[in-house]
């Protein structure tokens, strides 16, 4: 497996701004869908400012209509600390993927297309890196995707297996349950047979891709925002009162032992973590204990050391693949994960490791409190009234760092007596529904 630690900054984000806006024509006449204004902002201040937190650093815009008040607002991007680069559609419109071919030159040999008129809150780290396993394995591009049935659009992507088996946007057919969710990843050379000036719409290339069996998949499951008409102008606006002007408190919550139950491994003979769908069993009482915390006004987030990976014992790609399940599942039963932060990392190179780019000193490991900051870097979290939920004494130690209530799910053990110190829980619960009786 090729680095693919660290490469977001290195990865070059290609932006689709050209879009004429026609369904907002009241909030358009004299700007450019991206920069309607939200909250006191322009829309795609919300997607950028998500983005370069996560780490990224290189823009591409593609503009047309407009193009020049997103130039004098976002400039060269250094008040960001990233570099925006532009590229203008010229006198006629040349479709999205048309607009790439023009900015040929400006292109990078791999890059990623998002849209200026959506905000895509996902896991660009697990989307790297589930389009290096895939080039990996011969393919071209990549696809974020939504389970949809029909709910926000007609759904027009057949997954099977977690493998892409078609996209087809204008010849739908029942099987199809996803959605073109609005993040892609390409190879540049996708592009080199289109003559510059051409008109052609990415999905043209997107369908090709997928019946050629070279395109692979990202299942995400947060819904998007797109401002396409008043409606979903009003929704996103209203999002953005809820997250970004209001704090509200959160439940952070360790995974294993908590969540779902500690499975035997045979293979070192002892309790371990799931590393298989398979293995994946809720504890009793979990989803209602899920739902009265939801119903309380907390951001429910999961926090978790998942170091098998960088052990060898698995790889990454079944990791995530575990929090999908996961999240699916909860989604099904009505109950919104905001985020799973994962610690993938581990501190010395094992006998079967393989993705030696999980082999690193890290910030995010509990007892550190990482995972929790990652969460305050992009929600508005009120820490005095947020809980820190787990089973070991790494995650009272990070609660404590992060100064969050800590609750411990079990008894406290002679070992976690000295391991602790002077760091108590403030709660003890037998379980996660206990805890939540107690809210």
């Amino acid at each position: 497996m090729s680095k693919v630690d660290g490469n977001i900054e290195k990865m070059q984000v290609v932006v689709l701004m050209g879009g004429l806006g026609t369904r907002l024509k009241e909030y358009t006449r004299d700007c450019p869908k991206s920069m309607v204004e939200v909250e006191g902002k322009p829309f795609f201040d919300y997607q950028l400012k998500l983005m370069v937190k996560q780490g990224f650093k290189k823009f591409l815009f593609l503009v047309g209509f407009g193009g020049e008040q997103i130039e004098d607002y976002y400039g060269d991007g250094a008040e960001l600390g990233i570099s925006i680069t532009y590229c203008y559609d010229g006198e006629r419109l040349l479709g999205t993927g048309g607009a790439i071919r023009r900015a040929y030159h400006l292109l990078e040999e791999e890059f990623m297309v998002i849209y200026g008129d959506s905000f895509m809150d996902i896991d660009y780290e697990e989307t790297l890196y589930r389009f290096a396993h895939g080039k990996e394995e011969g393919k071209e591009s990549l696809m974020t995707v939504l389970r949809n049935e029909n709910h926000f659009d007609k759904s027009n992507v057949l997954v099977k297996d977690g493998n892409l088996l078609l996209y087809d946007k204008d010849n739908l057919i029942p099987e199809m349950e996803y959605i073109d969710y609005g993040v892609c990843l390409y190879l540049k050379k996708l592009w080199k047979d289109y003559e510059d000036g051409a008109v052609f719409d990415i999905s043209k290339i997107q369908k090709e891709q997928s019946i050629l069996g070279k395109m692979a998949v990202h299942i995400v499951t947060k819904r998007f925002y797109e401002i396409g008409s008043k409606k979903s102008l009003e929704e996103f606006s209203e999002y953005v009162r809820e997250r970004f002007l209001h704090s509200r408190p959160a439940v952070f919550l360790d995974r294993d032992g908590v969540i779902n139950e500690i499975v035997y491994n045979e293979d070192i003979e002892q309790l371990d973590s799931p590393l298989k769908i398979e293995e994946f069993c809720l504890l009793e009482k979990v989803v209602e204990a899920l739902q009265i915390i939801q119903e309380k006004g907390f951001y429910i987030f999961i926090v978790t050391n998942q170091p098998a990976a960088a052990k060898g014992k698995t790889s990454l790609k079944r990791l995530y693949d575990i929090n999908t399940f996961f999240l699916q599942l909860m989604k099904k039963k009505g109950i919104q994960i905001e985020d799973v932060y994962m610690c993938p990392h581990y501190g010395t190179k094992g006998k079967y490791t393989k993705e030696f780019f999980l082999i690193k000193d890290c910030d995010c490991r509990k007892p550190k409190p990482g995972l929790l900051k990652k969460a305050g870097e992009k929600y508005s979290i009120d820490w005095e009234n947020s809980y820190m939920v787990g089973d070991s004494y790494t995650d009272i130690l990070a609660g404590k760092a992060a100064g969050v209530h800590t609750v411990l799910i079990g008894t406290i053990k002679c070992d976690m007596c000295r391991m602790l110190k002077e760091n108590k829980p403030d709660f003890i619960c037998k379980d996660l529904y206990s805890f939540s009786q107690k809210l």
